[in-house]
């Protein structure tokens, strides 16, 4: 009788969950703790200042997807994502230490930096750790992790400097919480399979399935791939989907609680609850999200399987918006939005399965490209949002505005349909030349 396989793939998994929910939870603290009166009393920053630091880091963390994703790729994700965990916990720490703008400026600078390579990297760990067709689930349970993280942190960040009385206990607690984090990850994590010492000969042949060469001594590719990347239609395809659903989803995490409260006139309150009842809906789809794109991977093929959740999810969540503009009562309006954060977070597993379908051995820093192209429109939307008010909102009832983020959704469901899973990027051929150069 065959030996049972080991469960090693799932401690992996955790331990690269538990770095994502560390990284938004870092990532988003910053808001509550500028917010407290410890701070303000301590740290005399402008509104401008305040809006140069929370600026350096998604511009940061955008621009750095690329040589962080290369960095895991050419050196090996067990040491550079133990670095990064780190490096970012450090800046964290740092960030409590700030003495004014400036260090706080760099610390948050840092931060970002640090943080670009992770999910590039985690996605890395999923083609070597997650079955063909359990991908879309392990990339749910890590996507969720990071949506928890940044969930709970502000009610973990106020009660700290509530009970402690001063805010730079949080960054402290955080900081080192991930300096343990980066020790876990190094201990429980390995190159491939068949370098765990904890994993026998079945789960290194169950996780082989459908992936053609698992050798883990083949040569690591040494150059980013900028020919076949700039030529790819289907990796264009990808960035212009991400780029244009995170114009679509940041109006949730911007712009919403201003809406309710300025052109619907609801309570601080009652937005509060909204708001949070909306991300919190969001949440609650990932894994549903990876079971709906391994499930229609089985039945209709990798092509398929990965575009109709895709296509689709945009689609829908566009259809969302339309009905919330109809809406004024709290609760109504709350599952309309809610609608929206779930079809929107719906896909993303199929997103992240699709990334690593067509990244082959390329996986972190090709993830990283599309994602830099993903978080630009993440970080213009805040004004491309204002203009479209500034411009046609003549009765500041934000409608328009809202109808941009539904286009833009539209827009990203459309190209979805002509991406191909089943397309790497890089070619077999072409990817000896460019490992061997």
């Amino acid at each position: 009788m065959p030996e049972a396989p080991t469960k090693v793939r799932h401690s992996i998994l955790a331990a690269t969950t538990l770095a994502a929910f560390l990284m938004y939870l870092d990532r988003v603290c910053l808001a509550w703790i500028v917010g407290s009166e410890s701070f303000k009393e301590s740290l005399h920053v402008t509104r401008d200042e305040m809006d140069w630091v929370k600026g350096a880091f998604f511009w940061a963390y955008a621009l750095a997807q690329v040589p962080a994703g290369w960095l895991s790729d050419r050196f090996g994700g067990r040491v550079l994502m133990t670095v990064y965990i780190a490096s970012w916990s450090l800046f964290t720490l740092a960030t409590s230490f700030s003495v004014g703008f400036v260090t706080l400026f760099i610390a948050r600078l840092g931060c970002g930096l640090a943080e670009a390579g992770a999910y590039p990297a985690s996605s890395s760990f999923m083609t070597k750790w997650a079955q063909v067709e359990s991908r879309g689930l392990a990339s749910s349970i890590i996507s969720m992790g990071g949506r928890i993280g940044g969930a709970l942190a502000p009610w973990l960040t106020a009660t700290v400097i509530l009970s402690l009385g001063d805010w730079r206990w949080a960054g402290w607690l955080y900081g080192a919480f991930g300096i343990v984090v980066a020790g876990v990850f190094w201990t429980v994590y390995r190159e491939h399979p068949k370098l765990h010492p904890a994993c026998n000969a079945s789960e290194v042949a169950l996780l082989a399935e459908g992936r053609g060469d698992f050798s883990p001594t083949k040569a690591p590719p040494r150059r980013f791939p900028w020919v076949p990347v700039l030529q790819s239609g289907n990796l264009w395809l990808m960035n212009g989907y991400q780029f244009l659903t995170n114009i679509g989803w940041a109006f949730l995490i911007l712009s919403l609680p201003d809406y309710l409260t300025k052109a619907v006139g609801l309570s601080e309150k009652e937005t509060g609850t909204i708001s949070t009842l909306a991300l919190t809906i969001g949440i609650a789809s990932l894994p549903l999200g990876g079971m709906l794109t391994d499930y229609c991977t089985r039945k209709l093929g990798c092509r398929w399987g990965r575009r109709l959740p895709l296509a689709t999810t945009r689609f829908l969540a566009a259809g969302s918006y339309l009905i919330a503009l109809t809406l004024d009562s709290p609760i109504p309006l709350a599952i309309a939005f809610g609608a929206v954060a779930f079809f929107a977070d719906l896909a993303l597993p199929a997103a992240w399965a699709c990334m690593q379908d067509i990244s082959g051995r390329h996986q972190a820093q090709l993830f990283g490209w599309s994602n830099m192209w993903g978080n630009f429109g993440a970080a213009i939307q805040p004004k491309l949002f204002a203009f479209v008010l500034l411009t046609f909102d003549d009765n500041h009832d934000y409608q328009e505005g809202i109808l941009l983020c539904a286009v833009a959704f539209v827009l990203a469901g459309v190209l979805a349909l002509g991406i191909n899973a089943q397309k790497q990027v890089v070619e077999e051929t072409n990817l000896e030349a460019t490992v061997n150069a």
